[in-house]
């Protein structure tokens, strides 16, 4: 490991323990204070650390937000395994879960269809592909704040998403799939994941496939409740099974 990158997460988990002067900083590396200065300053570039006034650094912003994300992904994953297993079963097709980051998608999970034959076909999960070219990623993109970046000649596709609340694909990615997607809902009521059901496209039309938008945004919606969220309660007739009774009915 390089030596510089060692120290500075060395030093960084020593602020987990509270506020240190340089000196301490220093000492907690076992460097001179120059030393220990220019790697707090680098981290404080890159928002790792965080300088008080009274001198003394803390962990920054940026260490916060992404262990929240860490959090998210992975409570998320757990949350909807079960409510995407009972999806697969029912409607026999392929059903992942993901995830944005940066302007990529990210697949957290996947559940192989039933026209999935071969055992060594490797999966998406891990995979990262660009948000704008999938039904996932346009989910996940247009659950953004509207007067965010949006990705080139997207604007008007993303709104329409947001209107209706799934996006729809055909030939994926390049892929032979159609797919459709919903957003999971968090608890300010922006998309933290997407769930998508997808088949090939000699086995179902994207036709076929919209017939199925009810049960995805039904289980999309109960995987919101699960986890915390506020999903716009329209489409859920208890399909899912995974409703209290007080709750089981929307319209």
């Amino acid at each position: 490991m390089s030596q510089s990158v060692d120290r500075a997460l060395t030093l960084l988990g020593s602020l987990g323990d509270g506020p240190v002067t340089l000196d301490q900083a220093a000492a907690s590396i076992g460097v001179h204070k120059s030393t220990a200065l220019r790697l707090l300053r680098t981290l404080e570039e890159h928002g790792f650390v965080h300088r008080l006034s009274d001198r003394r650094y803390r962990v920054g912003g940026r260490v916060l937000s992404l262990a929240q994300r860490a959090l998210q992904e992975i409570d998320v994953r757990q949350v909807a395994a079960p409510y995407l297993a009972a999806l697969n079963e029912r409607c026999g097709c392929t059903v992942r879960l993901a995830v944005l980051e940066d302007d990529e998608v990210l697949y957290l999970d996947e559940l192989a269809g039933r026209w999935s034959t071969d055992p060594g076909r490797p999966t998406r999960i891990g995979r990262r592909v660009p948000a704008a070219g999938t039904a996932v990623g346009r989910v996940l993109l247009a659950g953004l704040p509207p007067d965010g970046p949006a990705a080139d000649g997207l604007a008007e596709d993303l709104a329409a998403v947001r209107r209706r609340g799934w996006a729809a694909e055909s030939a994926e990615h390049r892929e032979a799939v159609t797919c459709v997607a919903a957003p999971v809902a968090g608890s300010d009521g922006r998309a933290v994941a997407a769930c998508a059901i997808s088949a090939p496209v000699g086995r179902m039309t994207p036709a076929e496939l919209l017939r199925l938008v009810p049960e995805l945004l039904c289980t999309a919606e109960a995987v919101s409740l699960a986890y915390g969220g506020s999903p716009t309660p329209r489409w859920c007739e208890n399909r899912c099974g995974a409703r209290p009774a007080a709750r089981a009915s929307r319209t």
